[in-house]
């Protein structure tokens, strides 16, 4: 290549950034200050700021969150909740809020208008909503919404952190999608400054569970190792592990706090699906020791909602981080269900894989 088209090529790229850079809206981003709460926007590619009053409500400036009430006290997660009549779950939704919208509209669980109306229904988001796609931010917010909306309703969210959550919280940015690499520039932060203890999503995050038991059945990213059958499972103390770790990541020096932050860990694990496959006996010892009946998975992307080892497992990666397909879990009426995009409900049949 000659230095002229070397030179036309370097101002194309520029160029493109600056008209990707002018055309950017994100936000709110929120951080916690004194004792204040200070609301970031970029509207258009311009910094748009706010303070925002006492009561915590947020009135959108542009994008597409509709307007906030931030929490006025932060809850820490449960790591154990009791059986419900009936519950959902999702997982991988890498930043495609609005196919996440659309399934659960069809599956009635949020109304048109994106607002909470399961009513005391349960709705479990098992993992990475960070990363990949470019509405990320849209999809954290929509949760903790409705977090609010279903405990005012009698109902429950919860956001299960997944190995991306752990990734970007870190500060392990190499899945990051182009459009939050601007907007970081834009507010001048690295992008997990923007999700730091300091901020409200951060401080939020932060609070979720790693695992988590409903009843008869249990959540998390990746799945348990069967080392986890050899001994006793204290959901808090793997949860509060997890915390620890993403208040002090150099506690990954330890080597209690690395393997479960690691490949084997319960974000990370693939061993239900990839070789070398956990044996049906050690699934069935997994499934006595965390006395469920059976364990719920993302992380490994499948076609569909899958069940592996008659039912002891459940695959419910089915690629909505595509941006094309996905659906949801159901437990409603004492049976499994596949929610499917256009509303329909498909009865879960049981593998032997």
């Amino acid at each position: 290549m000659d230095f002229r088209r070397f030179v036309l090529l370097i101002l194309g790229l520029c160029c493109t950034q600056l008209i990707f850079a002018a055309s950017l809206t994100d936000g709110p981003y929120v951080f916690l200050r004194d004792g204040q709460r200070e609301a970031h926007w970029i509207c258009e590619g311009k910094l748009q700021t706010r303070q925002i009053a006492v009561h915590g409500k947020i009135k959108p400036v542009c994008g597409l969150v509709p307007a906030l009430q931030l929490e006025s006290q932060r809850t820490q997660a449960a790591d154990e909740l009791p059986q419900v009549r009936r519950w959902a779950a999702v997982s991988d939704v890498h930043g495609q809020n609005a196919l996440l919208l659309s399934l659960l509209r069809a599956q009635h669980i949020v109304d048109e208008q994106g607002n909470w109306a399961w009513r005391r229904g349960v709705l479990i988001v098992v993992g990475d909503v960070f990363d990949r796609g470019p509405n990320q931010l849209e999809a954290l917010w929509a949760i903790y919404r409705w977090a609010q909306q279903a405990r005012a309703a009698g109902g429950r969210v919860e956001l299960l952190l997944g190995n991306h959550e752990i990734m970007v919280l870190t500060g392990d940015l190499r899945y990051l999608h182009e459009k939050y690499q601007a907007v970081a520039q834009l507010l001048g932060r690295s992008y997990d400054q923007l999700f730091a203890e300091s901020t409200e999503l951060g401080a939020w995050l932060r609070a979720r569970a790693t695992v988590l038991k409903l009843g008869d059945t249990l959540f998390t990213h990746g799945g348990l190792h069967p080392v986890f059958a050899d001994q006793p499972i204290h959901l808090a103390s793997i949860n509060a592990a997890f915390r620890n770790y993403l208040s002090q990541p150099s506690l990954q020096r330890d080597p209690q706090t690395a393997w479960l932050v690691g490949n084997d860990g319960p974000t990370w694990y693939r061993g239900y699906f990839a070789p070398p496959r956990a044996s049906s006996t050690q699934v069935q010892a997994l499934l006595k020791q965390a006395k469920v009946e059976r364990i719920v998975v993302g992380h490994t992307t499948q076609e569909q909602i899958r069940s592996f080892y008659q039912g002891g497992v459940i695959a419910i990666d089915a690629g909505l981080k595509n941006g094309e397909r996905g659906e949801l879990l159901v437990f409603e009426k004492g049976r499994l269900w596949r929610g499917l995009l256009d509303g329909q409900r498909v009865p879960l049949a049981l593998g032997d894989d």
